[in-house]
């Protein structure tokens, strides 16, 4: 590789917030300003809008949403899901993953720029709090290298109460996704003697965001995130990206009165983008596993070209073809690909969660007991069920044997399975010894609520052999 083409290259060899000595260099983005970023900002509050409304919203008097890992207690759009129906958690993630790869491989990281809770809270509510009150970039610049004074103390104060309560309102709205919002009420307004282990919950939920957002920001792009890293096996070079149009824009240079010479680009070389970009990348270096896509720098450089009397758009969404040789999006074998692959699972999931069993009945032989020999020559066996009811309506449960012909009795009597909830008890089924023809039949049981059919369980059936008298 030719040297000239090395030293282009060799941007990619370190990280924008890392110096040579591998020591952090914090970033002070230029406030930015543009069509983009009021659109951006206007999304931003409708997803902090939903977020934070979101443990209030209830479906039939249950939450729109619990992720209760501890408790097992997941509740989806008002629909209670158990530890059973964990095939439909791992199918869903597949497609999620597959629908993040198809997404990716068209549009980059549209998600990263617009949606990612990390950029919205960062971008759009630290980050303009922190410009509120201490100014643009260069005035942050220069209150960090003032000696510690009164106005300093204030400013510094103000931001970090200010960042620390704001933490507190995500952690808490977070962990009402996790036990719900009436378990967090009662943290809030019981004794904390009462609640340690949810005060502690809530202490280090509050503390995890407000180092993230106050303290490690975009490094948790750059460095923690494995969506960055997963660019370089999904983009190609038809991808959808904020893009730098290179053709147009180099050689790069400024405008200077009477010069002469050769015909420069549209890039008058005036360090915007890179002074917005809130990793600190140069994005006209092309496609970095820093950029998040968040259009900061095409709204600064649009402002630019207006003033210097040049078309808008050197920087813009657009893909590595679509610059270098006038491609339009095209639908490529991949494409197609994971489409076809995406459209299937979703067809499957939604055909799965049609026709999941609202009730979940399990029955097992008794272990360790075996058949008993009746004084009326009948011969029984002693079965364990557990019916988990995953309604949020009480449910009276009848069983009944289908085949072969016999009697079924349930120990304890009637059966009941609360709403939401898990009911355990045993029940003896009844053969006479003319209808085992082995030492094992299979027996089918119907499990009824009211007239309606919830299911048909199949089970063993042991016995005396019937050759031996």
């Amino acid at each position: 590789m030719p040297t000239s083409q090395i030293n282009k290259e060799n941007f990619r060899d370190k990280l924008s917030t890392v110096d040579q000595q591998g020591k952090r260099v914090w970033i002070f983005p230029k406030k930015p300003s543009g069509p983009f970023y009021s659109a951006r900002t206007w999304m931003s509050l409708l997803l902090i809008i939903i977020l934070f409304s979101g443990p209030f919203i209830k479906i039939n008097g249950k939450p729109i949403l619990l992720l209760n890992i501890l408790e097992r207690k997941f509740i989806i759009f008002g629909i209670g899901f158990w530890p059973q129906d964990f095939y439909l958690f791992v199918l869903a993630t597949i497609t999620l993953i597959v629908f993040i790869v198809l997404f990716t491989v068209v549009y980059g990281r549209l998600f990263c720029g617009w949606a990612c809770p990390q950029t919205v809270f960062m971008e759009m509510v630290f980050r303009k709090i922190e410009y509120w009150i201490e100014g643009d970039a260069q005035k942050q610049r220069q209150l960090n290298k003032t000696p510690m004074n009164f106005q300093k103390f204030i400013k510094k104060a103000s931001k970090h109460t200010i960042f620390y309560a704001i933490s507190f309102l995500i952690g808490n709205t977070f962990l009402a996704y996790i036990i719900g919002i009436e378990e967090l009420k009662k943290i809030i307004t019981d004794p904390p003697s009462q609640h340690l282990v949810g005060l502690t919950a809530m202490i280090l939920f509050s503390g995890t965001f407000y180092y993230i957002f106050a303290f490690f920001r975009e490094q948790v792009c750059t460095l923690v995130c494995p969506y960055g890293r997963l660019q370089g096996v999904l983009l190609d070079q038809n991808s959808i990206v904020v893009a730098y149009d290179f053709i147009r824009g180099e050689p790069r240079g400024k405008i200077r009165k009477n010069e002469a010479g050769h015909k420069k680009g549209d890039c008058v070389d005036c360090n915007q983008c890179v002074e917005v970009c809130p990793t600190g990348i140069d994005i006209r270096n092309g496609t970095q596993l820093e950029c998040i896509n968040c259009t900061a720098c095409i709204d600064a450089c649009n402002m630019v070209m207006e003033k210097v009397n040049r078309p808008k758009g050197l920087i813009r969404y657009g893909s590595y073809n679509g610059i270098k040789e006038g491609y339009k999006l095209r639908l490529s074998t991949r494409i197609a690909g994971y489409s076809a692959v995406l459209l299937i699972l979703v067809t499957v999931l939604f055909i799965l969660l049609l026709n999941r069993k609202p009730i979940e009945t399990i029955i097992l032989r008794t272990p360790g007991v075996l058949y008993q020999e009746l004084d009326d020559g009948r011969i029984a066996n002693l079965y364990n069920v557990k019916i988990i009811n995953k309604t949020f309506e009480e449910k009276p449960i009848e069983l009944k044997l289908k085949s072969p012909e016999g009697s079924l009795e349930l120990v304890g009597g009637k059966l009941t399975v609360p709403d939401d909830g898990i009911e355990e008890t045993a029940f003896f089924v009844k053969l006479n010894r003319e209808v085992l023809k082995t030492t094992s039949a299979s027996v089918l049981i119907d499990v009824y609520s009211g007239e309606e059919l919830l299911e048909e369980i199949k089970t063993t059936f042991i016995g005396p052999n019937p050759f031996v008298k």
